[in-house]
């Protein structure tokens, strides 16, 4: 997939430049608590401001239904300001001659406008005219048939930012050619999203690596008991048909207990689980672990998406940061690695890896759906 960069843009100097950037990120007590997102997008705010741009950011918090203070952007504000040095205008939806003089600009959270969730074209137009040009940055919201992020692109000449054009030139490597032997890992939740990944990508894969609310659904169909563990029954038919590939790993050994980690203890899959109705299977077990580390440590390229285990509850992280470990060790050398999803990406952070990782994704859905095979509305009107 090839974008236009906005390093191919002419002319940017005294330009005013409307930036969707997805600085959707957790924020407690009025300061930010993780700024992943926010760093994500500096290159590109610095690229425009280096070339003489005047920048205006525009971006989202959370799922407001009205204006709400709990989701304003001041902190992201104040926190731009301390990463970048310089001052930062925070305003309302306003018109350009407002911040005339500024150099950067942020503007309230732009979901407190019914026009950027109901894809207005007459909002999308109204946002269009603050702006000369339009780059969208937030791959994390691509995904998304919004008034900010797709419709914005017809009313101006547009292109993809650095953090943008990263991401789609990292993911379009897993799905155009992937160097071989290809090892895709899934745990975590949502598995309607996983599914699609791996009916998309099992045919390039060598190997899948398994775990999480698939593979207990998996069990329960098989006729396990697996108590409180996460299982979705709906889709039982077709995880029992997808699972059935020789390609894909399942786990030997679980870790079972209570969901705060009372009782925890590992069981055997050699036969039917017994677990009472307040326990669940919350992580893979130590001879399951040396199972995927074996098939991971043949890898030329790897994904991971999802947690292993409830990872935030000692003692159920054993599993998942065993393997992130192995995982970023491989990575920028022996294997290209790709990383993504909010608790995959928690889990890299906590252990200090990020930046060991070749690509660790912003955009948790975005990836799923990029993987997918899906089309993403945010990207149609930034193609060569």
């Amino acid at each position: 997939m090839k974008l236009k960069s906005i390093k191919e843009a002419k002319h940017l100097f005294g330009q005013h430049i409307l930036v969707r950037v997805d600085f959707n990120t957790p924020v407690k007590n009025g300061q930010v608590v993780d700024n992943f997102k926010i760093q994500a997008s500096l290159p590109t705010i610095k690229f425009l401001l280096h070339n003489g741009a005047k920048v205006i950011l525009v971006s989202h918090l959370g799922r407001p239904i009205k204006k709400e203070k709990k989701f304003s952007l001041l902190p992201i504000a104040l926190e731009l300001e301390k990463l970048l040095g310089i001052k930062v205008y925070f305003g309302n939806l306003g018109n350009r001659d407002d911040w005339e003089g500024e150099k950067l600009v942020l503007l309230e959270n732009i979901r407190f406008y019914k026009g950027e969730g109901t894809n207005d074209l007459k909002f999308a137009k109204q946002l269009s005219q603050l702006a000369d040009v339009f780059v969208l940055d937030g791959f994390a919201v691509a995904h998304r048939d919004s008034a900010s992020v797709s419709s914005v692109a017809k009313f101006l000449p547009s292109y993809a930012g650095l953090l943008l054009m990263t991401e789609v030139d990292g993911l379009s490597k897993i799905v155009d050619k992937p160097k071989q032997p290809m090892i895709l890992m899934l745990g975590g939740l949502k598995i309607e999203t996983k599914l699609l990944i791996l009916k998309n990508l099992l045919p390039k894969t060598k190997k899948v690596l398994l775990a999480g609310e698939i593979f207990n659904t998996y069990l329960w169909a098989k006729g396990h008991e697996v108590g409180a563990s996460a299982v979705n029954k709906i889709l039982k038919s077709i995880v029992l048909h997808l699972l059935k590939d020789k390609k894909i790993i399942l786990p030997v050994d679980v870790v079972i207990g209570t969901e705060k980690g009372k009782n925890a203890r590992v069981a055997s899959l050699d036969k039917k689980l017994i677990l009472k109705k307040d326990e669940g299977i919350f992580d893979i077990g130590p001879k399951t672990v040396l199972l995927f580390a074996k098939h991971l440590k043949t890898a030329k390229t790897m994904i991971w998406n999802g947690a292993f285990g409830k990872f935030e509850q000692p003692p159920y992280y054993h599993g998942t940061y065993s393997l992130v470990r192995l995982f970023a060790n491989r990575s920028k050398g022996k294997a290209y690695g790709i990383c993504g999803g909010g608790e995959t990406v928690e889990v890299l952070r906590h252990l200090g890896v990020l930046n060991e990782v070749d690509l660790v994704s912003t955009g948790g859905g975005a990836m799923l759906d990029f993987l997918s095979g899906k089309k993403l509305p945010g990207l149609k009107n930034l193609l060569k």
